[in-house]
């Protein structure tokens, strides 16, 4: 009752002293019930929500059935999205798309992201997928223009200045990038650039960027400026992997004919997490400390430091704002503490791929051409990481020296610090190194540093070029030759 009055001596004080807000009418906006009046004295920013649009980007940046994990992550944020009321015309989904339909998937057309956990992949938007899911278009798609994009559904985040958007992305990476399935890598400073394009288009209230790869701290690490009421979240920090979980080998066991990683520890953590909680009384700051916890879980000895970065004050808003709620989940209660299982034995991202080959051969009946093919995939991967280890340590030697070389390769920077000076040097240094030596690949961007380092030492492209052509006498004819997919940069 108390609360009803106040809420009618406000609607007295708002009618005579403030007409509206933001082209709407404030009186009608604080009077839908006594509950939202007291909201409304006590500030609660979810109140603002009612006057914007959620938005959500969705990327897994992997194909093949040996990144499963990337796309069942991606398909499974969709589902918690949908299931706390976004709108398909606001969710924009980049994934490959062949994961489902893969001859290797034991269950055709169902994707699972836990070994108990239910079909992912029913309803999933299919708005970029195959060789549409390109830097040019997850940019277009950003800033929302439709002139730029090559292919797709068309859909873009078309906000407005009070809207808020959820950006996640799944993916290998390296120092200072992201990998696409198609076409070059995502460097950082491209994309930062463009959020700094996006917020000076005045075109969102806040955004909310949650990543998932090896080393993606070094994505924002001394690059995302604050004041671009942007909040991001990392796997890991700049110096580290990130890790793949419910994979082959690990408890809970997976279902027998599984022989992949169904998931990754960082990804599955924040998605478990709000699946429980009723997000409306959860925080960013809550959330990011309960995924922080079990992604480094003291449980195991492998795990990543998950991290935080840019506008940290827009931690204490609702995940409301960005995923909506699950209406299912109303009458939980939210705990400090994680009430969620630890992950057994978490797999270094960049090894899950051998993992997989791995169990695909030792399952496959002897003898069998299936056998055989499985030997020759991972015979030619276990072939390409030692070329190119080989071939980056060579060209460290080459340029400064038997002792320095590995030195220099191998130097990190302070933290605050970005990752190198001159990001056109370092897409040069890419470009050189794959014209005389083969494409780096997913395996390969564990060398960014090593390769910004080199710009960072000064040498020039000649040099580059001499010590590279030095270090290899001839490209590799595999899967991942730069003779059949082009540059990474």
């Amino acid at each position: 009752m108390i609360r009803l009055v106040a809420g009618v001596i406000l609607f007295n004080l708002l009618s005579v002293s403030i007409p509206s807000v933001y082209g709407r009418n404030l009186v009608s906006h604080a009077l839908k019930l006594p509950s939202e009046v007291t909201e409304f004295m006590d500030g609660n920013s979810e109140n603002d929500d009612k006057l914007g649009t959620r938005w959500a980007v969705l990327i897994a940046g992997s194909n093949g059935y040996m990144n499963y994990r990337h796309q069942a992550d991606v398909c499974h944020a969709y589902q918690i999205l949908r299931k706390g009321g976004l709108k398909d015309e606001n969710i924009i989904v980049f994934m490959y798309d062949d994961i489902a339909s893969s001859e290797d998937n034991p269950r055709p057309g169902v994707i699972i992201n836990n070994p108990r956990g239910d079909d992912v992949y029913k309803g999933v938007p299919k708005d970029y997928t195959g060789p549409n899911i390109t830097i040019n278009n997850f940019f277009a798609v950003l800033l929302g223009n439709k002139t730029a994009l090559t292919g797709g559904s068309g859909k873009v985040v078309n906000s407005g200045p009070h809207d808020h958007i959820f950006v996640y992305y799944a993916d290998h990476g390296g120092p200072g990038i992201l990998g696409m399935p198609t076409g070059p890598f995502i460097f950082a400073d491209d994309l930062i650039d463009v959020l700094k394009k996006k917020h000076a288009s005045g075109t969102y209230k806040s955004l909310v960027f949650y990543l998932e790869s090896c080393e993606s701290g070094s994505i924002f690490e001394g690059l995302l400026p604050k004041g671009l009421n942007i909040y991001a979240t990392t796997a890991a920090n700049a110096v580290e992997n990130s890790y793949g979980t419910y994979c082959p080998d690990d408890s809970p066991p997976l279902p027998p004919e599984y022989n992949t990683c169904l998931g990754d520890l960082y990804s599955v953590a924040w998605m478990e997490d709000s699946e429980i909680h009723n997000l409306r009384n959860e925080t960013l700051e809550q959330q990011y400390n309960l995924v922080k916890n079990r992604t480094a879980d003291k449980n195991y000895e492998e795990g990543s430091h998950v991290q935080q970065y840019g506008d940290l004050g827009l931690d204490k808003e609702h995940l409301f704002l960005y995923m909506g709620t699950n209406p299912g989940n109303d009458n939980s209660s939210f705990r400090e503490e994680n009430t969620l299982p630890s992950f057994s034995t978490p797999v270094n991202q960049r090894d899950a791929d051998l993992l997989h080959l791995w169990h695909k051969f030792s399952k496959a009946p002897e003898g069998s051409p299936r056998k055989l093919a499985a030997q020759k995939q991972f015979i030619d991967a276990v072939s390409h990481r030692m070329h190119i280890d080989h071939s980056i340590k060579l060209i460290g030697k080459f340029l400064f020296g038997i002792e320095e070389g590995p030195k220099v390769l191998k130097a990190v920077r302070p933290a605050g610090q970005p990752l190198v000076d001159d990001w056109d040097c370092l897409k040069m240094m890419v470009r050189t190194f794959e014209t005389h030596c083969g494409s780096l690949s997913q395996y390969g961007m564990k060398h960014m540093r090593s390769l910004a380092n080199i710009c960072n030492a000064g040498i020039k492209e000649q040099q580059m070029a001499e010590a590279s052509a030095q270090a290899c006498v001839r490209i590799p004819s595999n899967p991942w030759s730069s003779l059949q997919n082009g540059f990474s940069a």
